[in-house]
């Protein structure tokens, strides 16, 4: 057993595949499906929505986390050759932005859904827009990261071991 947990498989992972999209793609859905409640609710004035909204963010916030250790456990395997390194950098950084970001977004609506749960500021809305142009931004990076350069894909990992990719 430890040594399939200690041997790199053919992605230069010691598991079958990423676990990290997994996880992340599940924090994205619940960071726009909250917004698009919150919205929605804002202007149909169904207050039930918020509070799907809430414990959607809650979820996400813990979930964004368990995405990042994944995410840096699965990008120090990756083995990233240089072209791809900036990119990764980037991703990380906004990553981890993002893990405060949204802790500080879903404390505000706490604090809104403690004060009032009927209603829902229109600057909290404006701050869930931002918060989902920042997804968008790092749905387009880690994007980028494996349909452009290709980490964890086969033909990348046997690229960097031949050293073909530096």
């Amino acid at each position: 057993m430890i040594e399939y947990l200690t041997s790199l498989n053919d992605h230069n992972l010691p598991y079958p595949d990423t676990i990290h999209p997994i996880v992340v793609h599940f924090v994205i859905a619940m960071v726009l499906f909250s917004f698009f409640c919150d919205v929605i609710g804002y202007f149909t004035g169904k207050s039930g929505l918020f509070e799907v909204s809430w414990w959607n963010m809650l979820v996400a916030t813990i979930a964004i986390f368990v995405a990042i250790i994944f995410g840096q456990f699965e990008a120090g395997l990756a083995q990233p050759y240089s072209l791809a390194k900036s990119v990764l950098n980037l991703h990380t950084l906004i990553g981890w932005s993002l893990s405060g970001i949204i802790t500080a977004i879903t404390a505000w609506r706490y604090v809104i859904r403690a004060r009032n749960p009927q209603k829902v500021p229109i600057y909290y809305l404006g701050a869930g827009l931002v918060l989902t142009l920042i997804v968008g931004l790092q749905v387009y990076l880690g994007d980028e990261l494996v349909w452009v350069y290709g980490l964890h894909t086969v033909p990348v990992v046997e690229a960097v071991k031949d050293g073909l990719l530096r």
